[in-house]
């Protein structure tokens, strides 16, 4: 498994769209939230030293701190996603001649199938993290920066969807039901979270271009 993030952006474009299994949609779902937490960065980093928004400059310099450690979490969420997939591709390659082969061989695509479903929620956990900075940044961010807010929020939010698609397309290969009903709990909470966060921090960066 390469290191995506030791290669140029045209490299992982130019992979992402090639007939590789990875990077795959979890592992794109990752870089975007990695990207969603770089702009709340960038909106915290051209708040922070502005005398006009000393009042906030703590609450700021926490909140940049936090976006800058869920992006270093995106970017171990991205070769955990690879990872997770390998194994799993790797156990249909096993032997299934002998039943005792047929049997482990299932045992073992069924533990890659869960673990092909908690990286995605654990993308989508990451990512509503990322959201609720967001939410919480709106409101108190530089205006000179205040559509690269929206545009984190935009940006973690289509990172929730879209690692949650994987949890949709696994658990119907997943047999084990107790395990299953858990997942589609934790995903469909994800969900809401989500879109009450980014619907909230969205519409405070309207007014507040609407007003600048």
């Amino acid at each position: 498994m390469s290191d995506l993030f030791s290669q140029s952006l045209r490299d992982v474009l130019k992979v992402s769209a090639s007939s590789e299994p990875t990077p795959g949609g979890g592992s794109i779902a990752a870089i975007t939230a990695g990207f969603a937490a770089s702009m709340a960065s960038m909106v915290c980093n051209l708040t922070i030293g502005k005398k006009k928004y000393k009042d906030v400059e703590e609450q700021v310099t926490r909140i940049r701190d936090r976006a800058l450690a869920l992006m270093n979490r995106a970017e171990d969420l991205v070769q955990a996603d690879m990872a997770v997939f390998g194994r799993f591709m790797e156990c249909y390659k096993m032997p299934a001649s002998t039943d005792e082969e047929k049997e482990r061989r299932e045992h073992l695509i069924q533990e890659a199938l869960k673990g092909a479903t908690e990286t995605p929620l654990d993308i989508a956990r990451a990512a509503v993290s990322i959201l609720e900075l967001v939410d919480e940044l709106a409101p108190i961010g530089s205006q000179m920066a205040i559509s690269d807010a929206g545009v984190a929020a935009f940006l973690a939010d289509a990172a929730v969807r879209s690692a949650l698609l994987n949890v949709d397309i696994n658990v119907p290969l997943i047999k084990d039901q107790s395990f299953v009903a858990k997942a589609l709990e934790h995903k469909n909470g994800l969900l809401e979270q989500a879109a009450v966060l980014k619907d909230r921090a969205v519409a405070t960066v309207s007014r507040r271009l609407q007003s600048s």
